[in-house]
């Protein structure tokens, strides 16, 4: 049961969440050849991408950077107080300068204009007043306006703060299009992350050479169960005389037919499960997890475009790589 009280929290709470909703809603009306353009001047730049602002405002310049630099644009956050204390010198010409002030007018980052433009780096606004001086001197000047606050008090920085926030992690993603980022990209930028661990390919986890299970269409039995044996996956695959997967033994295909007499006078052709699922060395390990568990099994081949054996990908090196 709720008090009273309870009640009056809850409300002011899912006020807030409407009108932080409604700020960043708010912005996609306004997104027009401006935004284009600082897409651009990201995209583009030569140099790094340096996110300044103060208090809140820095904050949120902290995490912009951040989906920048884990998106392929090398970015990073400098405050502004220091740098007009000597750390100016990590601006150079060839770098695109993102400040981010509600007002426009935040002291600190109006020092640095000047010195900005004696420079020649670019300089991008994010200002809820587009008339302001930042805004008049900045390059391009991304609108983050809200109609208010989500506090109560309609002072403390809310609204627009998740609004600045949301207008730069358009304006990561916008670029990180632009630059044709891609998934392989991304993976290699995070290789300690779970993420990235999602990423990996088929290709970076697969046994091949020697450590590849493989007999032909002609091997005896005998040669099949040594060969099994030897790599230690529980299956081996089978090709045809042009390298080209014919079928696969698993040890469940031993087990169904070791009753049957001379067996072990057999070839690898009589025993094998034809067409079985493959994977190619291109997708994803997820994929290959997915499949696995699919169909039940602990193993796939992995073929080329002709079916030529490439590797096998086993659920233990999924295991190992902590997909699972």
């Amino acid at each position: 049961m709720t008090t009273d009280r309870d009640d009056g929290e809850l409300e002011v709470a899912r006020r807030v969440l409407r009108t932080e909703a409604e700020a960043v809603l708010g912005l996609v009306d306004r997104l027009d050849e401006r935004f284009v353009r600082a897409v651009g001047l990201l995209a583009d730049c030569r140099g790094r991408v340096i996110l300044t602002g103060m208090g809140k405002s820095g904050l949120i310049c902290r995490k912009i950077a951040a989906t920048l630099a884990s998106t392929g644009t090398p970015a990073f956050f400098l405050h502004p107080a220091e740098a007009i204390h000597g750390d100016l010198g990590v601006i150079q010409p060839e770098d695109v300068v993102v400040a981010l002030s509600y007002s426009g007018e935040t002291e600190e980052l109006l020092r640095l204009l000047e010195t900005l433009r004696r420079l020649g780096a670019c300089l991008v606004a994010i200002t809820g007043n587009t008339s302001s001086t930042l805004a008049e001197w900045a390059d391009v000047a991304l609108d983050a306006r809200v109609a208010e606050e989500a506090c109560p008090l309609n002072l403390a920085p809310t609204a627009s703060s998740t609004a600045a926030l949301a207008l730069g992690d358009a304006l990561a993603m916008a670029v990180a299009t632009r630059k044709e980022f891609r998934h392989e990209d991304f993976a290699s930028l995070h290789p300690g992350g779970k993420l990235g661990k999602r990423l990996l390919r088929v290709a970076q986890l697969m046994h091949t050479g020697a450590e590849l299970p493989r007999v032909t269409t002609a091997s005896g039995m005998r040669e099949v169960v040594s060969e099994m044996s030897r790599k230690k996956l529980g299956m081996t695959c089978v090709v045809d005389p042009d390298g080209r997967l014919a079928g696969i033994i698993t040890d469940g295909d031993l087990r169904r037919h070791i009753t049957e007499p001379g067996v072990l006078e057999r070839r690898a052709v009589d025993v094998m499960t034809a067409d079985p699922a493959t994977i190619a060395p291109t997708e994803l390990a997820v994929d290959a997890l997915n499949a696995m568990e699919r169909r039940k099994i602990t193993s796939l081949p992995v073929i080329g475009a002709d079916r030529t054996l490439e590797g096998v990908v086993h659920l233990h090196d999924l295991w190992r790589t902590e997909l699972i």
